[in-house]
């Protein structure tokens, strides 16, 4: 006889499952860690060369893919095709952290454990369509929000919480004190090194905290400062603002000094007048006409003038 199949009740399902891996010290970890990141710079060193660039990370990375994004702009497919990244089923679970906005608090310094040993994994969904988004069916056991931070992907950029894929993923591993990670993952990209360079202030204050607590503290506090002294946005085509602006297409250096010199030229002329030197007599008049009336004809032609005499005559 055969054996008999077991029953598909609870029970046996969690008989069935897998045990969780030995845990590892967090030391031993960061060796691994650095030891990703260099094969990460020879692989690519390699691949320049014509060889093979194919590098495996230190822990799981996953996403659930649901299809809103182009494909040639986003970057979890990208990660997905290169290896880095494992894609999940709508209902599949993920026992490591899951960045998901039905989060309830911030990643913090204090999930390092949890991502050694079960890794990370995000939603790959449209930013413009998370109404649509079934949150409820990607299940997982440590949903976490991202704190702020500024988008530097090209569809996104220097949006606040608009985060790619790649982005989230490196956000995570900075905070969580694994720069070497976000390294790995964001030199895939030209525009990789732009995140962190866009970012450094917040990321090494998340990364200075030690729980999500600190966290929303750290990021209220950059709030607040950053709202104390705003960047006064100024309209030069604002009518109705009461301000006054000079002409872009003009240098204002050289159309005041233009006015300053008209306003020196019209000064020394003003008191000729009010002293009564500039007038004279009729008699000096006719003089002054008449050797005006020389010089120009010394200048003019010997026909103009005799058609003058003529008219004259006339």
């Amino acid at each position: 006889m055969g054996r008999r199949r077991g029953g598909r009740g609870p029970g046996a399902e969690g008989s069935r499952s897998r045990r969780p891996a030995a845990g590892r010290s967090l030391e031993t970890f960061a060796e691994e860690v650095g030891a990703a990141l260099r094969a990460t710079v020879e692989a690519e060193a390699a691949e320049d060369a014509g060889g093979q660039a194919a590098v495996g990370l230190p822990c799981a990375l996953a996403m659930w893919e649901l299809g809103h994004c182009d494909p040639r702009r986003c970057t979890g497919r990208k990660l997905a095709r290169l290896g880095l990244v494992r894609c999940l089923r709508l209902s599949q679970r993920f026992g490591g952290l899951v960045l998901s906005p039905v989060g309830t608090q911030y990643v913090s310094p204090a999930d390092r454990q949890l991502v050694a040993q079960s890794g990370v994994a995000v939603i790959d969904c449209s930013w413009a369509r998370l109404d649509e988004t079934p949150f409820g069916k990607m299940r997982g056991s440590h949903p976490r929000l991202l704190p702020y931070l500024v988008a530097a992907n090209p569809v996104n950029y220097g949006r606040p919480c608009k985060l790619s894929c790649v982005e989230a993923f490196a956000a995570t591993f900075c905070i969580l004190g694994f720069p070497d990670l976000a390294v790995i993952l964001l030199r895939k990209f030209k525009w990789g090194k732009g995140f962190l360079d866009l970012n450094r202030e917040l990321l090494d204050r998340y990364a200075a905290c030690s729980s999500p607590e600190e966290v929303l503290q750290a990021e209220k506090e950059f709030l607040d400062s950053a709202k104390e002294s705003p960047e006064e946005e100024i309209d030069p085509f604002d009518v109705d603002s009461g301000r006054e602006f000079a002409n872009p297409n003009r240098p204002v250096g050289g159309a005041q000094s233009s006015l300053d010199c008209d306003d020196s030229e019209s000064e020394e002329q003003e008191p000729g007048v009010e002293d009564g030197s500039g007038s004279s007599s009729p008699e000096e008049e006719e003089e002054e006409e008449e050797e005006e009336m020389k010089g120009a004809k010394a200048s003019a032609p010997e026909g103009f003038w005799k058609g003058v005499r003529r008219r004259q005559r006339d």
